[in-house]
């Protein structure tokens, strides 16, 4: 019996083996794919949903804009067209959150060098404030690339408008008036069709490494 078994012994190993395998590919080839989710308003906090939003189920995507860059050339969803990106709202002069959400911007901006389907999109909440020299200057600072991640300034009552109505990032009220300001520490995924796909806590290292393996969800879902 123990010759019958000493013979055969590398034939079960192998067969183990290879059973093993097998066994693995077919888990994984029948496992569900991860797919991220397609924000509509009626998904999201209700604190952070303009009025008029709180019962849209379908079709949410964020609005036209025209706003002027660090370099003061003109951007619009033209230039994020077919792009997936990462959105955010900030302002130059800010001394608590700012710095820490353009700190992990600019870590998102170096995991994002060679890709050339991802891009990044940073408002300015104080556009009185923060012109176009500014900007550049904070842009340099901070390490900005131009061809990666946009600053953008220009008309407060739009730029309000796209965070609270479009973004849906932003808890307080307001009109976008001259007292009006807000101040959100929320990273949006933004993907090709111009759709929510996912919300970060701009300041938390968990959540900037759980929006990298997201853009990684979300990127490979277009190669499928």
């Amino acid at each position: 019996m123990r010759k019958f078994f000493a013979k055969y012994r590398l034939f079960a190993i192998v067969f183990s083996v290879i059973s093993i395998v097998i066994i693995y590919f077919i888990y994984d080839a029948l496992k569900p794919e991860k797919r991220l989710p397609v924000y509509q308003p009626n998904m999201v906090n209700p604190e952070l949903v303009d009025n008029t939003l709180l019962d849209v189920k379908k079709y949410h995507t964020i609005a036209h804009f025209q706003l002027v860059n660090q370099n003061g050339d003109t951007i619009t969803q033209a230039d994020y067209q077919g792009k997936i990106y990462v959105a955010d709202f900030f302002f130059t002069t800010c001394p608590t959150i700012c710095p820490i959400m353009t700190k992990n911007m600019a870590e998102i901006q170096g995991s994002i060098l060679d890709d050339e389907d991802i891009m990044l999109l940073s408002h300015s909440v104080t556009p009185q404030i923060d012109s176009v020299p500014r900007l550049k200057e904070y842009a340099l600072e901070k390490g900005v690339i131009d061809a990666k991640w946009n600053l953008v300034t220009g008309d407060k009552k739009q730029i309000y408008e796209l965070a609270r109505k479009s973004y849906l990032a932003v808890k307080t009220d307001g009109d976008g008036g001259p007292y009006d300001m807000i101040h959100t520490e929320n990273f949006i995924l933004v993907d090709k069709e111009k759709r929510i796909r996912g919300f970060y806590d701009g300041t938390s290292r968990e959540e900037i490494q759980k929006l990298l393996e997201d853009l990684d969800i979300l990127k490979n879902s277009y190669s499928q």
